[in-house]
């Protein structure tokens, strides 16, 4: 017999872990893979890192402040803003308050216009005095972030060279059409803190975690799969009873073992391909992403080793290329658009030795996130008995809804024990 069972050992599973094991309960964690951290993963492979998929921590999110030993993470951070390209053009838009050096470059672009730059500047400040928890209000009036950045006046230059493919690779929809709640969310978050990546990889994060809830008194069983949730959990070869569970899976899961038809099923998906190449041919975006501001093959383009020099050996750069959506082209035609994108992009530069090392194909990456939605999602303690919800579809797709949804758990569980 147990306090709590813990079904996934994702973000959300292993922080409600943590948090229910250092108030003295007894709590085990079951996940079906062998490895913790659910959709935040790394993998290591002859010197380079592979996130699983382009992945990115905004370090201003209040329950990255609240549940991470950021200082221990050892940060590293890419550059604000962007640069925009096209063929044969590239140009960058940056806060120049945050990055002075791009200062010159982000006044004279001509990609964008003043009038944009200004009222860009003017949300920062509107939406930096505003209460983050009051921006994802369910009650306030929701559009598209395109009717959204239309209403305030941001010109359809603005929008389809900047805003759709920046917030099509956070969105992982580049039309524009997510809640606009969302947009003005991670907008502010952006603007307050660093966008980061871990030195060893996003999966640094989830070992944290798992770290922290071992240390707390948590066990974590990796290689056990959940197949029922009454009075306990049901696996492959055992029952065990316990006073509360917390269902922390992927939502097919939840919905399977919980029966609680307001999860989202949906899916967002993308593909994200690794790429190495010599040193000496090394881009002039710095630590910026490279937005595609033609046709969004690929979405954008991650200057990984540049921003954490530690994702590569010494000498070779370390590139990541997601395309939105699933993608029935194969890897290497994939990778073949890449070059030819770049090679657009650089027409001075030779970029022959681009070289594809790693895909991955993640066909749910994240739910759709419509005007309105969040009206739509479960409440934690929708499932009958004492059963909570912990996903970051409790709440809305991000790290910071993943982390913020187990701390809820772990509340909710924790009631019902007492």
């Amino acid at each position: 017999m147990t306090d709590v069972a813990v079904a996934g050992g994702g973000l959300a599973g292993l922080v409600a872990a943590r948090r229910l094991a250092a108030d003295g309960h007894d709590v085990v964690v079951f996940e079906r893979e062998e490895t913790v951290g659910g959709r935040v993963r790394t993998r290591h492979e002859d010197g380079l890192t592979f996130d699983r998929g382009f992945q990115v921590l905004f370090t201003a999110y209040p329950a990255v402040q609240r549940e991470l030993d950021l200082d221990a993470l050892d940060l590293r951070s890419f550059a604000p803003g962007a640069t925009i390209a096209r063929a044969g053009k590239r140009s960058v838009l940056s806060d120049p308050f945050r990055n002075p050096r791009d200062g010159l470059e982000t006044l004279f672009n001509r990609e964008v216009r003043t009038a944009d730059k200004l009222r860009t500047f003017r949300l920062q400040r509107e939406l930096a005095r505003t209460d983050p928890e009051a921006i994802l209000d369910p009650s306030r009036p929701a559009t598209t972030i395109r009717e959204y950045l239309a209403d305030r006046g941001f010109s359809k230059a603005y929008v389809e060279r900047f805003a759709a493919p920046f917030y099509g690779g956070i969105t992982l929809d580049r039309s524009l059409s997510t809640d606009s709640r969302v947009f003005e969310y991670t907008f502010k978050m952006l603007s307050a803190g660093k966008t980061v990546v871990p030195a060893e990889g996003m999966g640094a994060i989830s070992e944290q975690l798992a770290r922290r809830a071992k240390t707390a008194g948590a066990r974590i069983e990796t290689g056990r799969t959940v197949t029922a949730v009454e009075d306990g959990v049901e696996l492959a070869d055992e029952r065990v009873d316990a006073d509360a569970v917390v269902v922390a899976t992927d939502p097919h899961t939840a919905r399977e073992l919980t029966g609680v038809e307001s999860i989202p099923t949906g899916s967002k998906g993308c593909v994200t391909q690794y790429y190495t190449f010599d040193s000496y041919a090394e881009l002039d975006t710095g630590r910026k992403l490279l937005l595609n501001a033609a046709d969004g093959r690929p979405n954008q383009i991650a200057p990984l080793s540049t921003a954490a020099p530690e994702y590569a050996p010494e000498g070779t750069q370390l590139l990541s290329a997601t395309f939105l959506g699933t993608q029935e082209r194969s890897d290497e035609q994939l990778a073949a658009e890449t070059r030819e994108a770049l090679s657009a992009w650089y027409p001075e530069r030779d970029l022959g030795g681009l070289q594809l090392r790693h895909t991955d194909r993640i066909d749910f990456a994240q739910f759709p996130q419509p005007p309105g939605f969040r009206s739509e999602l479960p409440d934690p303690d929708a499932p009958d008995g004492p059963v909570v919800l912990a996903g970051d579809y409790t709440r809305w797709c991000s790290i910071q809804g993943a982390l913020e949804s187990g701390r809820r758990a772990a509340e909710l569980a924790g009631a019902t024990l007492r």
